[in-house]
């Protein structure tokens, strides 16, 4: 069993240590050694905390001994993003400037993680400030490969945890994300990952200081698990969405809805192009849930999805400007230049622009609860092509655009604060497939309902080892 310790479903890992089936210490370990295999390729693991670890480890066999009982995710390794905080860690953002950072205290996922017996093995790659791009590329840590094809970028920003869960090296991985940065890596890794409702998990975004952000990174910015399985993110999301004074306090699961659950499905939100392949998972992810017993019509598109790209631009380009001639000089050589474009295409608004711009912020969210009240779940896709090279966002004004409208209904979703679960498809061409989820409000138990009944029927693409080479376009 040893040698497949890493291997095994987080759930299976927890039960093992709580049965005394194998130790807490041994699970770390086998974590760590695949750490050591396969890192050097992925370079994912950014700050490996390998001695804590083990310490932790060796803490949770000692209560076990003494006959305690043992949380829900007892010995379960996990990766944090590097912008966010472990206690006595730094939590660097992938900068220079941010080396020391140390972290005073645990970000409140962390704790939770913790309090439910996990352990932290190590920050993950982002990219520059989270904001460098699609592509986990950091000036402190350098590129992180994607483990199915090294000229396939991992996504972003939390790839770091993608590669990690993927390949192996932790159970689970702890990411953000405010428009695909966990959904995005969960894609191109072949891992589920989850963006939760705005407001479902505890959470303190102020690493920098006392000040409170900004509405737009109070609103957009959640944090979420990725998870090489449903079930393995089931758990994580249950440990996650506990009641706390920093979050909502709704139910993790709610009622159920009488009859067949009417999924909608679009293949192509906006009409602006999908890939052959992206619109196969999208049918091939609807036919699962039709033999699940889901009501899967197809609908014309979602709400309002041009009018939403738009405002998330302008709302949050006019949150930035004022410090973005500070902020682009922490992001290295060529840092700033997804930002950068991002900022010439959509100019900040003025404060009454702002004012009306909140307003349509509102309004379109009203508009989806009415659309996820006539359907409450939607099927899309997470990003329209399939996973695209290194950098790309970045290279040019094409790429950008590119990169931006193929993320759509990601950026929507986290603009409106509904749930989405990214789940796998299958493997096409050599690289992994995969859709998302989306329910109403605080339904996160219906899109993992989904999502489990599409795992069922067409499996688990992971863990998998590094594949070196590069493809031939």
């Amino acid at each position: 069993m040893q040698d497949a310790l890493w291997k095994m479903p987080a759930t299976a890992q927890a039960e093992a240590v709580r049965r005394a089936d194998v130790s807490a210490v041994e699970l770390v370990d086998s974590h760590l050694e695949r750490i050591a295999e396969v890192n050097p390729q992925m370079n994912a693991v950014t700050q490996l905390l390998a001695e804590r670890a083990r310490a932790a480890a060796a803490q949770t066999d000692r209560r076990r001994a003494a006959g305690e009982a043992l949380g829900p995710l007892a010995g379960v390794p996990f990766t944090v993003k590097e912008s966010t905080a472990v206690e006595g860690v730094p939590t660097t953002f992938g900068t220079e400037r941010f080396r020391d950072l140390v972290a005073s205290a645990d970000a409140p996922p962390v704790a939770r993680l913790r309090a439910a017996g996990a352990i932290p093995i190590g920050h993950s790659n982002i990219p520059t400030l989270i904001l460098a791009g699609m592509h986990t590329r950091s000036e402190l840590f350098g590129d992180t490969a994607n483990p199915w094809d090294r000229g396939r970028t991992p996504g972003g920003t939390s790839g770091g945890d993608g590669v990690a869960v993927a390949t192996g090296m932790a159970a689970l991985g702890l990411g953000n994300d405010s428009g695909g940065s966990v959904r995005i890596p969960a894609q191109f890794c072949g891992v589920a990952g989850l963006k939760p409702t705005t407001g479902r998990f505890p959470a303190d975004h102020r690493v920098l200081g006392p000040d409170d952000p900004g509405p737009a990174s109070q609103m957009l910015i959640t944090d979420g698990p990725l998870a090489r399985s449903v079930g393995d993110l089931r758990l994580a999301f249950e440990v996650l969405a506990g009641t706390d004074p920093r979050a909502v306090p709704v139910p993790a699961y709610g009622e159920p809805l009488p009859g067949p659950v009417k999924v909608a499905v679009v293949t192509d939100p906006g009409g602006h192009g999908v890939h052959p392949t992206v619109r196969w998972a999208v049918e091939t992810a609807a036919e699962a849930l039709r033999d699940a017993g889901y009501d899967v019509r197809e609908v014309q598109d979602v709400p309002r999805l041009d009018e939403a790209l738009e405002a998330y631009g302008r709302i949050t380009v006019t949150e930035f400007a004022a410090t973005w001639p500070v902020v682009r000089k922490l992001l290295g050589a060529g840092g700033d230049r997804y930002i950068e474009m991002t900022m010439e295409r959509t100019p900040p608004a003025s404060a009454d622009e702002f004012i009306k711009l909140m307003g349509t912020w509102m309004n379109i969210r009203r508009s989806w609860a009415e659309f996820l009240d006539e359907y409450p779940l939607l099927l899309g896709p997470v990003f329209t092509e399939p996973p695209v090279e290194p950098g790309l966002e970045s290279r040019d004004r094409a790429g950008r655009d590119r990169v931006g409208s193929a993320m759509r209904l990601c950026t929507v979703t986290s603009f409106v604060g509904v749930p989405g679960v990214a789940v796998p498809t299958g493997v096409v061409d050599g690289l992994p497939s995969g859709v998302q989820v989306v329910g109403r409000a605080f339904r996160e138990d219906l899109c993992l309902g989904a999502a489990q009944a599409i795992e069922d029927r067409l499996g688990v693409l992971t863990p998998v080892d590094p594949r070196v080479g590069v493809r031939a376009d």
